[in-house]
């Protein structure tokens, strides 16, 4: 350190200074700081992060330490994007960068310009931490797996455009069944990866698909073979929520058969190679066609089958059914038969119906021997009331004789009376058949003096005789028409 350090060419106060030379504070610090910049250069350092702080200029401070010890570190801003990890607290890594000292505060500490997991044992730790939180979530869980479209229009694929993955899912597709393939090309392993996978599903799962881009039907997330820090692109949390959030049905297909990442339990089906990713995402259409070839051969024998069975039980039924054409002919037979005896029976019992009628016509009185009684009492109590009016009208003059009454009392007794007997007068004409008559109504009898009742009665010519209020009068009956209520004179 003494070839670094120049004197200040003054004398201390004691008898020593002469012998001990004297530095300022900031030569001091400059001294050290070119002594470690000098001495180390770039160093990997490996420790634990603790004391972590991301600062608002963007900034990180941090701390490593191990078991004997603890170093500050810092990344500038401008080497934060280049780090090739997230940092946080508990995290061993091994940070590269430079040794300087910070001479404000007499302290040294380590400029990290990249960091790198500090061996398998801190990612699998990371890791396992990572999958037990989302697990914590459910986002493992197989009520959130989609299914797999039979035969998808479009395919996209997110993987490395360099490379045999590419090339490996579309020869299988192509030869499987051809589909429609949308590449997005992102970087599958290094700084920035993460990102750009998460960007890439995310961007498949906005297309809507009503523009020139198609709408996938499913995604292949795929990648080569590789370490585990190649492979840790796909165990990022913002990948995995990424496939998440994806409405698309997705499969993952990343490393080897034996390799694991956590995308492949977040994702809906797990391919162990890219190539069988492809096979997931299409079927065969050989096999297909074979398919369809052999259910329509299995078709056609069960129709056959079936045609046959049912031919057999219709010859069956066929034996034991009956003979159609004479039981046809016998029933018509007996129909033509019964038809016959009908139209001999129907004009048979029209005659006797009429002639009973015609029986009961003649049984029954004439309306002048029905009335004539009536006429006669009536006559015979009118006589009575008119003889008995007399007799009263001459007691009535006698007793007013003797007495020498008024005319007066005599007019009031006899308007009484009168009012008297034409009230009896208009009950007796109410019970007369020939008020009937008078109100329109017509006596119909035949020229046996029997009343007519039924225009089927009326045979066409025959002569009729109508007694009127006022007179009778006689006429030859046209045309009866029963159906119609109506007579022809």
């Amino acid at each position: 350190m003494d070839e670094t350090l120049r004197t200040s060419g003054g004398a201390g106060p004691g008898p020593m200074a002469g012998n001990v030379p004297e530095y300022s504070v900031s030569e001091i610090s400059g001294a050290i700081r070119r002594t470690l910049e000098g001495n180390f250069g770039r160093v990997r350092v490996r420790g634990e992060i603790t004391e972590f702080k991301r600062y608002p200029s963007g900034h990180l401070y941090f701390s490593l330490k191990d078991e004997g010890g603890k170093i500050s570190g810092v990344v500038w801003r401008g080497s934060v994007s280049r780090l090739g990890l997230v940092p946080e607290n508990g995290l061993e890594v091994i940070a590269t960068g430079k040794v300087s000292s910070y001479g404000e505060r007499s302290s040294y500490q380590l400029i990290v310009e990249r960091m790198e997991y500090a061996g398998e044992g801190a990612l699998l730790a990371r890791i396992e931490r990572l999958r037990l939180k989302l697990a914590e979530e459910g986002l493992f869980d197989a009520a959130r797996k989609r299914a797999l479209p039979f035969l998808p229009g479009v395919i996209g694929i997110v993987t490395s455009a360099q490379g045999a993955v590419l090339h490996d899912i579309r020869t299988t597709v192509a030869r499987r069944f051809p589909r429609r393939l949308l590449v997005w090309p992102v970087a599958v392993q290094g700084e920035g990866a993460a990102a750009q996978i998460a960007a890439a599903i995310a961007g498949f799962d906005a297309i809507d698909g009503r523009g020139p881009v198609p709408r996938p039907d499913v995604l292949i997330v795929a990648r080569g073979g590789g370490s585990l820090e190649d492979l840790m692109a796909f165990n990022d949390e913002a990948v995995l929520r990424a496939v998440d959030a994806c409405r698309i049905p997705l499969i993952s297909a990343v490393g080897h058969e034996t390799d694991t990442t956590l995308i492949d339990f977040v994702s809906d089906r797990r391919a162990p190679t890219p190539t069988a990713a492809a096979e997931m995402a299409v079927p065969a259409r050989a096999e297909l066609v074979a398919d369809l070839a052999h259910r329509a051969a299995r078709l056609t024998s069960g129709l056959a089958r079936l045609t046959q069975t049912a031919r057999l039980r219709l010859d069956r039924t066929a034996a034991r059914m009956p003979d159609l054409p004479s039981l046809l002919g016998t029933a018509r037979m007996r129909v033509d038969d019964r038809g016959a005896r009908l139209d001999r029976a129907l004009p048979g019992l029209i005659e006797r119906r009429r002639a009973a009628l015609l029986a009961t016509g003649r049984m029954m009185p004439s309306p002048l021997l029905l009335t004539g009684p009536g006429r006669a009492r009536l006559d015979l109590v009118a006589s009575h009331l008119l003889s008995g009016l007399r007799q009263a009208l001459r007691d009535r003059r006698a007793r007013t004789d003797r007495a020498r009454l008024s005319a007066a009392p005599l007019a009031a007794m006899v308007r009484e009376r009168r009012a008297h007997l034409n009230g009896l007068g208009g009950r007796l004409e109410s019970l007369s058949p020939m008020a009937v008559l008078e109100r329109g109504y017509v006596l119909v009898r035949d020229p046996s003096g029997m009343a007519v009742t039924r225009a089927a009665d009326v045979r066409p010519g025959g002569r009729l005789e109508l007694t009127f209020a006022d007179g009778v009068a006689e006429v030859r009956a046209l045309r009866p028409d029963a159906s119609q209520g109506q007579l022809d004179l």
